[in-house]
């Protein structure tokens, strides 16, 4: 049986002959499982994230009791970012009554899409997953904000033609993918293949296998061969290093090397060393600590020894700060099915609505003290995912830096891809529920 952390920010040491008290403490607890991957060849990437995520949502238990006065469950589960594992850890977990699930992979997203409307448990893939997920009368229980991969590809292609001249001057251009041949590597494809007809640019495919995550040395021969002028990297845990050596040793340019916003971790950078400066890639909050939120987290949870983080040093590091960022919308979701409902104690049901009219303005960002740290993020009943402005965060040799104003994603573009490919999930699995309620009447 796989071992389960169980981190309750209640009073689980109540005294004998209390049941009674025991049993309401149990029932006045909001239930977040986390599916993460502290082991294997993902670790690297895995770690912060699964520290970030879970040292956000302590704070709230330390600082403010939880969340609307009712604490908040915290349970990991140990996935080493396989799917089979992963679903596992679903089945081991819904039971339990959880107000949301966080997958942390493409391929246990998209194994637990089926699953989410039967079970009644909205499923967060914050950033990932599947594009066309996005819409929200298709998926009404998938929510995948701020960002889908299709919005950075597009971004990606917005960005080299910015540094060409113009998106005339695409054409007769090659952009090449480095990705891992997996669901999630494999994701951006289709819009890229869309965009390079439409523009006339080369697209180069570089998939790499799991198992040669760290033995780039033939691909890079074939970036050798091409020559493309940008490489857009859809890499994850060991792959993001390992190519960030193979740019350098392999003389292709590191600024024109940009990363996916999950291939921007500081150890991918680190592995460089100084040479690796310059290297970029996409992403939508802020690193660092020079922030209100990070500041609690350090008083609340790291000064208090309550952190899994092996160095205190790496709070506020770029995935980690993706951490808090994804736990930011789990406890704004319930903050608001809290606020729908009237109830403290919310359910998945109500957590689906919370989230289908998250409106996080400036305001309430400054108010959470994520002011500077992120952009407002806005999600409805028809478009679970927003397609919200992304920036190029740099490394300028020892942080990530923002190094661009914020850019909008090519909706024109992607939004229609979204709507196909929506229907054609629908109609390629047999009994696809259709949603309960119409949009207008959904919150």
């Amino acid at each position: 049986m796989r071992k389960f952390t169980l981190v309750l920010g209640l009073l689980t040491g109540a005294a004998v002959g209390a049941p009674t008290l025991q049993q309401a403490a149990a029932q006045e607890q909001i239930y977040v499982p986390l599916l993460t991957y502290r082991t294997g060849p993902f670790a690297g990437s895995g770690i912060p994230i699964a520290d970030g995520m879970r040292d956000y949502l302590e704070m709230l238990n330390q600082r403010d009791g939880g969340i609307g006065g009712v604490k908040i469950a915290i349970e990991e589960c140990e996935t080493g970012y396989d799917t089979k594992k992963g679903v596992e850890c679903y089945e081991a977990v819904k039971s339990k009554n959880p107000v949301i699930m966080n997958p942390y992979s493409t391929g246990i997203t998209l194994q637990l899409i089926p699953r989410a409307s039967i079970d009644k448990i909205p499923i967060l893939s914050m950033a990932y997953g599947l594009s066309a997920s996005a819409d929200g009368t298709t998926f009404p229980w998938i929510f995948n904000p701020p960002v889908t991969y299709w919005d950075g590809a597009s971004v990606m292609v917005s960005y080299m033609a910015h540094q060409l001249g113009g998106f005339d001057k695409l054409k007769g251009k090659k952009l090449g993918l480095i990705h891992l041949d997996a669901p999630y590597g494999k994701e951006p494809i289709p819009l890229l293949q869309d965009l390079s007809k439409r523009y006339g640019f080369e697209l180069k495919l570089y998939p790499v296998p799991a198992a040669d995550m760290q033995n780039q040395s033939g691909i890079w021969l074939g970036v050798r061969r091409d020559r493309p002028d940008f490489i857009y990297n859809q890499g994850f845990g060991a792959m993001n290093p390992t190519a960030v050596k193979e740019a350098l040793r392999n003389n292709f340019p590191i600024d024109k090397l940009v990363g996916v916003w999950w291939a921007g971790g500081d150890d991918d950078a680190r592995a460089g060393g100084a040479e690796a400066k310059g290297y970029k890639s996409l992403n939508f909050h802020q690193a660092g600590t020079n922030f209100p939120v990070i500041q609690d987290i350090l008083k609340h949870v790291a000064d208090k020894n309550l952190s899994k983080v092996d160095n205190r040093n790496r709070i506020g590091e770029n995935l980690y700060n993706r951490g808090v960022y994804n736990s930011m919308l789990i406890a704004e979701a319930v903050r608001n099915a809290q606020k729908l409902t009237g109830k403290k104690v919310v359910t998945g049901e109500d957590v689906r609505r919370g989230l289908e009219s998250l409106n996080i303005s400036e305001q309430r960002l400054k108010e959470m003290g994520m002011e500077g740290f992120a952009a407002p993020v806005q999600v409805s009943c028809s478009d679970h995912n927003g397609h919200n402005k992304v920036f190029m965060a740099e490394w300028d040799g020892g942080k990530y830096v923002k190094a661009s104003d914020w850019m909008a994603p090519l909706k024109d573009e992607v939004r229609p891809l979204i709507d196909s490919a929506a229907k054609e999930y629908a109609a390629g699995n047999s009994g696809w529920p259709k949603r309960a309620e119409a949009c207008d009447k959904a919150t």
